[in-house]
């Protein structure tokens, strides 16, 4: 694979396609909270995998690192969940910003980034790291780890609107937003076909999500594992496919996790995108080539 330097987003590419698009520095109304983010992701094929500024949720930027509650900072975008009055435009939306360029190998992205509050303070530091490998003929994969620092001094929460009181909205971490077409696609856990509700807060090792293409008589499949463990969280999967394709390795799907002034947590997800609608067998191959 090769990675280029298009100025303001690193490009990699195979095989004459774009696969990833890195957006270095977000430049989204301070409402949608900017950071960086990948889109457009694609196939080996060429085909999208991710959607971009959505009308229903303008923050949705494809595959991207996000934090719905972080001591009562909201880093994801949008409106905050308010426990009894509901979901609310508060003056509370944070960004993420690049702190110095990034460090490119040949299929490697690392970036270091400073996680701020709407006033402007520093509240978490993070070193990212991006990794693009090809798997087979049909499939990729993209392995995303990283460092959280605490950067104030005072302990943090990171939390979700689940934590903040609305029971089963876990999302808060690793977010991908599927393509329009993929609503209503197919959610596979290693037990196999699952309707998405039931997936819904399963801490099971893994879940793909199965959808299909506009204008090709083509479909993709998207794996998702966490590949860090922590003892800080318990994993949970908070996922959609009726009202949109959503996939999240929650990380305070029902608790929230503190983080210590100047302590770091490790996290770390590998998303394997591949040609084709992939059965349970075809996954555990795939995984057993790893």
């Amino acid at each position: 694979m090769n990675i280029a330097d298009h100025g303001d987003a690193l490009i990699v590419e195979h095989g004459g396609v774009e696969l990833a698009r890195y957006v270095l520095a977000s430049d989204a109304p301070s409402f949608e909270a900017p950071k960086p983010y990948l889109h457009p992701l694609r196939t080996l094929a060429g085909d999208t995998v991710t959607n971009f500024r959505p009308h229903d949720h303008r923050w949705h930027n494809g595959l991207q690192l996000t934090c719905t509650d972080l001591s009562g900072h909201n880093l994801w975008g949008g409106h905050t969940w308010v426990d009894g009055i509901g979901y609310t435009a508060l003056d509370n939306v944070g960004r993420m910003d690049p702190n110095g360029p990034p460090t490119v190998s040949e299929n490697e992205i690392a970036q270091e980034l400073v996680w701020r509050s709407a006033r402007g303070e520093d509240l978490v530091g993070e070193h990212r790291s991006l990794r693009f490998e090809l798997i087979d003929d049909r499939t990729w994969a993209l392995t995303w780890t990283g460092e959280l620092r605490n950067l104030t001094d005072e302990g943090l929460s990171f939390g979700s609107p689940a934590t903040r009181g609305l029971a089963g909205s876990g999302y808060s971490g690793l977010w991908w937003r599927g393509p329009r077409s993929f609503t209503g696609g197919q959610v596979l856990l290693p037990t196999g076909h699952v309707p998405a509700a039931e997936a819904r807060g399963s801490d099971a090792e893994w879940l793909a999500f199965v959808g299909a293409h506009d204008g090709v008589d083509r479909s993709s499949t998207l794996l998702f594992e966490q590949i860090v463990t922590s003892e800080r969280f318990h994993t949970q999967w908070f996922v959609r496919s009726e009202e949109f394709a959503a996939v999240n390795p929650s990380w305070a799907f029902e608790r929230a996790f503190p983080l210590e002034p100047d302590e770091t947590v490790r996290i770390g997800y590998r998303v394997t995108i591949a040609d084709g609608a992939l059965s349970l067998e075809d996954i555990e191959h795939l995984r057993r080539l790893r």
